[in-house]
């Protein structure tokens, strides 16, 4: 039960509860509740019939289209099998002797940077502050950090951190060489990319990298398909070289294609997950369970029940137990905002466990 790293573990939890997967209620990944768009599952489908050949190995098309939805130029551009992957070859394309990362977050930055033996330096968030990341994130880059991996809006928080910390952030790592990447994963649920965004900024610094993933907004993580940026040739050159080739498929490069015409779907998706979000967390407040300000597609709130995700798990939903992440004890979980119907569901069956205690 504790040696869960992420949500997203159906499988795992249709084992454990002898439920099938498909009657299970993810509550633990944080997907787009509108679901696959149709001309993008449509792509998926039709490019089948060119498996029969290798996939373009530079991705060519795909990497036009990111390039005009993102305004950035083709050679900053990197695609890959998933954000995961990005992350992955952005450390072993560094091999950090130091890296600070803030906690809680997104697991994989750390587990990326140990293969290659990084010493790990956490910038604790504080309840207190709501899991802010606030100006003192500077005085946690120090003259051995090589690279600082921030995520924005973080995960499994929500809370966005403000672009002029980040930019300060930059400034101070580049007067040691060192990089900062910024997760940009599920900026594009908030609304408010313009404001927060650091994509503008890649021209002016070298030593940023933004990631970026098909996977929550699109609602495709079984397609794997994530990318990154950065003005730095020779880091987007390494990170071409560091891994295998054809890392992207066929099926994941038009799928891209087709999601990044998908303009009015980010929109309505923007709106429906506000709607849900705040229905959310309203009603666990009202419940009296302490719910934390997210301006993503999750809630992380604080509970002492401690077996909620098993209890949950009977009533065939599977929530994220918080447990493993750094800086947050068993009180804490995730859940995802899904659609009205099963988040009414949710709050339903959570009552029900309240009403028992």
């Amino acid at each position: 039960e504790n040696m869960e790293t992420h949500g997203a573990d159906i499988y795992t939890a249709s084992e454990i509860s002898g439920y099938n997967e498909d009657d299970i209620m993810d509550f633990s990944s944080n997907i787009n509740p509108l679901g696959v768009p149709e001309t993008v599952a449509l792509a998926a489908v039709n490019s089948i019939k060119h498996t029969g050949r290798y996939p373009d190995i530079n991705s060519r098309m795909l990497i036009d289209a990111i390039s005009a939805y993102e305004n950035v130029p083709k050679e900053f551009i990197f695609v890959s099998n998933g954000a995961a992957e990005a992350i992955y070859r952005i450390s072993a394309c560094l091999k950090p002797e130091a890296g600070m990362i803030i906690a809680p977050s997104f697991s994989e930055y750390e587990k990326s940077m140990k293969l290659f033996g990084t010493v790990i330096n956490y910038y604790c968030l504080k309840e207190e502050d709501s899991f802010k990341v606030t100006e003192d994130i500077l005085n946690c880059i120090n003259e051995k950090t090589d690279i600082a991996f921030i995520c924005n809006p973080n995960n499994p928080t929500g809370q966005l951190t403000e672009k002029i910390i980040l930019e300060k952030m930059i400034i101070k790592l580049k007067e040691r060489n060192a990089f900062l990447a910024v997760d940009e994963c599920f900026l594009d649920f908030t609304g408010n990319s313009e404001k927060y965004s650091t994509v503008d900024l890649l021209d002016k610094y070298d030593n940023l990298i933004v990631i970026k993933a098909f996977t929550k907004i699109f609602a495709i993580p079984g397609i794997r398909l994530g990318y990154c940026m950065s003005s730095n040739a020779e880091l987007i050159n390494n990170l071409k070289s560091t891994g295998p080739p054809w890392n992207v498929s066929t099926v994941a490069q038009a799928a891209g294609i087709a999601a990044l015409k998908e303009r009015e779907y980010l929109k309505r998706t923007v709106s429906y997950v506000k709607e849900q979000r705040n229905y959310l967390f309203d009603e666990l407040e009202k419940s009296g369970i302490k719910a934390y300000e997210s301006h993503a597609n999750y809630i992380l709130f604080k509970t002492d029940i401690l077996d909620l995700k098993k209890q949950m798990l009977k009533r065939k939903i599977l929530i994220r137990s918080c447990s493993n992440y750094v800086n947050l004890s068993s009180e804490y979980y995730r859940i995802a905002v899904r659609t009205k119907e099963e988040n009414k569901i949710f709050i339903e069956k959570l009552k029900e466990i309240m009403g028992k205690r």
